[in-house]
C-alpha cells in the first residue's frame, strides 16, 4: 500500500508539472491545483498514521500512548486544503478576466500584450 500511495503521489506531481509547462492559463491552474493536492499527500502519508488509534494524550496521562496518531500533519493538510482553495478561486477569477479583456488564453501570446 506504501508502494501505491508513493507512485500516486509521483503522478501528480508529474502530471502538475507537465500541466503547467503548457502555454494555457487554465492548464496552468490544473497543474498547480494537482501539485497542491500531492504535497497534501505527500505530508499526509509521511506523518505517523496509526488506524483507530487516536490522536491525543489520554486524560491524567503526561506521554502519548505507544502507538498514537499525529495530529500536526492533519492541522497542516486542513489548512493547506483551505489556502490552495482560495488561491485556486482567485486565480481562476484573475485569468477569466484577462482572457474575457484580451480574448486569448495562450501564455506566450499575454507576454507581448501590454
Amino acid at each position: 500500500m506504501i508502494v501505491l500511495g508513493a507512485i500516486v503521489i509521483g503522478v501528480l506531481y508529474a502530471a502538475g508539472l507537465y500541466m503547467m509547462l503548457r502555454r494555457s492559463i487554465i492548464k496552468l491552474l490544473i497543474g498547480l491545483s494537482l501539485i497542491g493536492n500531492a504535497a497534501n499527500l505527500l505530508i499526509f502519508s509521511s506523518s505517523r498514521l496509526v488506524k483507530g488509534e487516536p490522536a491525543l494524550v489520554a486524560k491524567g496521562s503526561t506521554v502519548p500512548p505507544e502507538r498514537y496518531s499525529d495530529p500536526l500533519a492533519q492541522g497542516l493538510i486542513l489548512t493547506a486544503i483551505v489556502i490552495g482553495f482560495a488561491v485556486i478561486a482567485f486565480a481562476l477569477v484573475l485569468s477569466h478576466r484577462v482572457s474575457e479583456l484580451l480574448d486569448n488564453d495562450d501564455l506566450d501570446a499575454l507576454a507581448d500584450e501590454e
